[in-house]
C-alpha cells in the first residue's frame, strides 16, 4: 500500500470518450502536482534522469509529496456523476488548504462549443488524509 497518494475525480455524467477523459486527467494531475511543488518551494528539485521525473535528495523534512515521488507516484481515478458533486468536492479541499486542480474543457471537441467542468486533482496526499475527500467515492 502506498503511503501517499493522488486523487483524480472524473465526471461519469459526461460521458467522455476515453481519449477525452485520459486527455482531462492529464490535465489535473499535472496542475496539481506543480502546483503543490510550487507550493513546498520544491520546484527546483525537480530532476530527470533516464526517463524518470523524480525530486533530488534535499535537506527539507519528508512530505507527502516528496514520499510520493520516491515512492512510485500512485494515482488512484474515483468518479463523481455531476458537476455539483465535482464542485462541492472542489470546495472541500479548498477549505481545507489542499490544492485541487479543477479541470474546465474548453468544449471545443465535446460539449457542443461549451466550457465545462470535467475532472479534478488533489494534490499528492497521505493516504489517510487523501481517504478523507475521496475515500467514499467509486473507482472509476
Amino acid at each position: 500500500m502506498y503511503s501517499s497518494k493522488q486523487m483524480i475525480v472524473m465526471r461519469r455524467d459526461l460521458k467522455m470518450r476515453k481519449g477525452k477523459i485520459a486527455a482531462q486527467a492529464g490535465h489535473a494531475c499535472v496542475t496539481a502536482t506543480l502546483m503543490a511543488l510550487q507550493k513546498e518551494g520544491r520546484l527546483g528539485q525537480i530532476q530527470v534522469t533516464d526517463g524518470w521525473v523524480g525530486l533530488a535528495e534535499s535537506k527539507q523534512e519528508a512530505t507527502p509529496l516528496s514520499e510520493w515521488f520516491d515512492r512510485g507516484v500512485a494515482k488512484i481515478c474515483v468518479y463523481v456523476d455531476s458537476e455539483e458533486e465535482l464542485l462541492q468536492l472542489h470546495r472541500k479541499a479548498e477549505d481545507a488548504g489542499v490544492i485541487s486542480a479543477l479541470i474546465q474543457d474548453a468544449g471545443m471537441t465535446e460539449f457542443h462549443g461549451e466550457p465545462t467542468y470535467t475532472c479534478l486533482a488533489l494534490e499528492p496526499l497521505a493516504a489517510e488524509k487523501a481517504d478523507e475527500f475521496t475515500g467514499g467515492l467509486p473507482l472509476y
